[in-house]
C-alpha cells in the first residue's frame, strides 16, 4: 500500500516553489538587461521618450482640450522643451566663457595661495608644474585616445537625444491610440487586464516625474535665491540648469553646483565662491535626507529604501542612464505587481 503522505513537509515544498519563480524571473530580468544593453541606441531613447511624454502630457492634454490639434499640440510641446532646455545652456554657457579668464586666474591664484600656506610641503605643486611637460608627453596618446572615445560618445549621446526628442513628438500625437493597440494585440479574454496593468505602469512613471519634477523645482528656487543674495552672475541661468540637471541624479546636482562655484570664483572671489558652495551642499543634503525620500515615495508608493536601492542598482547595471531609469521602471513594475496582485488575488 502506497503512503499518501508527501516526501517533503508543506513549508519546504512552498519555499522550493517560491525560490523556482524567483530563480525564473531573476533569469527573465538579466536576459532583458543583457538585450537593452544590446540594443542600447534604440532602447534608451524609447525609454526616455517614455519619460518626457509622461513629464509633458499634462500640457499636451491641456492643449487639445483647448481646441489645438494634436500634432500642433505634440509640436508646440516638444518647442518649448527644446526652448527652455536650450535656453539654460546658452546662458550658462555664455556665463562660462565670459568669465573663463576669470575661472583660470582665480584658480591659479587660489593655488599660489595654497602652496605658499603649505609651506616646504608647496614644493610638490612645483615640481609637478616643473614636469608638466614630461607628463603631457608620456601620456599624449592615452589623452588622445581619450578624446576620440569622448567624442564618440557625445556624438552618440546627441544621436540618442534628437531620435528620443522625436519619439516624445509621436508619443504624444498617438497617445489616444495606445489603449486600442493593447486590446487589439491581447489574447482572448485578457484586454481588461492588460489594459489595466498598463494603466497602474504608467500612473507609476507619471508619479515619477511629477515628483522629480517638484524635487528639481525646489532644488532651483532654493539655490538661485541663494545665488541672487550672494550677488552671482547668471543666478537665474544657473537655476535653470540647476532645474534640468535635477533629472539625473547625483551626477546632474554635482555638475550644475560645480558650474555655480567656478562662477561665483571668477566674478566674487574665493569667500564667496566658499558661500555659494556652502548653499550648494545645504541644497543637496536637503534634497537628498528629506525631498527625494518623502516625495519620492509619496508620488511613486515606494518606501524610500526601495528608491535608493532601485537607484544604486541602476547605476550597476547602467551607469548614469540607469539612475536615471531605475526609478521610474520600478515604479511601473511595482504597479504592475499591484494590479496584478489586485486582480487575481485569492479573496
Amino acid at each position: 500500500m502506497q503512503d499518501p503522505r508527501p516526501l517533503l513537509p508543506y513549508a519546504v515544498r512552498r519555499l522550493a516553489a517560491w525560490c523556482a519563480v524567483i530563480l525564473l524571473v531573476s533569469g527573465v530580468v538579466f536576459v532583458v538587461i543583457r538585450l537593452c544593453a544590446e540594443f542600447r541606441t534604440a532602447v534608451v531613447p524609447a525609454l526616455l521618450a517614455l519619460l518626457g511624454t509622461a513629464l509633458l502630457g499634462p500640457v499636451h492634454r491641456r492643449l487639445v482640450g483647448v481646441g489645438v490639434q494634436r500634432s500642433v499640440a505634440a509640436g508646440l510641446t516638444c518647442v518649448a522643451v527644446v526652448a527652455v532646455v536650450g535656453g539654460a545652456v546658452y546662458v550658462v554657457a555664455a556665463a562660462l566663457i565670459g568669465n573663463g579668464q576669470q575661472i583660470v586666474s582665480s584658480l591659479r591664484k587660489a593655488a599660489a595661495g595654497l602652496a605658499r600656506y603649505l609651506g616646504p610641503a608647496g614644493t610638490s605643486l612645483d615640481d609637478l608644474a616643473a614636469h608638466s611637460g614630461e607628463l603631457l608627453r608620456r601620456f599624449g596618446g592615452t589623452a588622445a585616445s581619450n578624446v576620440i572615445s569622448g567624442v564618440s560618445v557625445v556624438g552618440e549621446s546627441i544621436a540618442m537625444a534628437v531620435l528620443a526628442l522625436f519619439l516624445v513628438f509621436f508619443f504624444l500625437r498617438d497617445s489616444h491610440r495606445v489603449v486600442e493597440t493593447l486590446r487589439s494585440v491581447a489574447p482572448g479574454g485578457s484586454a481588461d487586464a492588460l489594459e489595466a496593468t498598463a494603466r497602474r505602469a504608467y500612473e507609476g512613471v507619471e508619479g515619477f516625474m511629477r515628483g522629480t519634477s517638484l524635487i528639481a523645482l525646489i532644488d532651483a528656487l532654493c539655490i538661485t535665491l541663494g545665488l541672487l543674495i550672494l550677488d552671482v552672475p547668471g543666478a537665474v541661468g544657473l537655476g535653470a540648469l540647476v532645474f534640468v540637471g535635477a533629472y539625473i541624479p547625483y551626477l546632474g546636482a554635482f555638475l550644475s553646483g560645480a558650474v555655480a562655484v567656478l562662477v561665483a570664483l571668477a566674478d566674487r572671489g574665493v569667500a564667496i565662491a566658499l558661500w555659494t558652495l556652502g548653499v550648494v551642499l545645504a541644497v543637496q543634503v536637503l534634497e537628498g535626507h528629506v525631498l527625494q525620500p518623502v516625495i519620492q515615495s509619496r508620488t511613486v508608493q515606494m518606501h524610500p529604501a526601495v528608491v535608493m536601492l532601485a537607484i544604486a542598482a541602476g547605476a550597476s547595471a547602467a551607469g548614469i542612464v540607469g539612475m536615471l531609469l531605475a526609478v521610474p521602471l520600478t515604479a511601473a513594475g511595482f504597479g504592475v505587481v499591484n494590479e496584478l496582485t489586485d486582480r487575481y488575488a485569492p479573496p
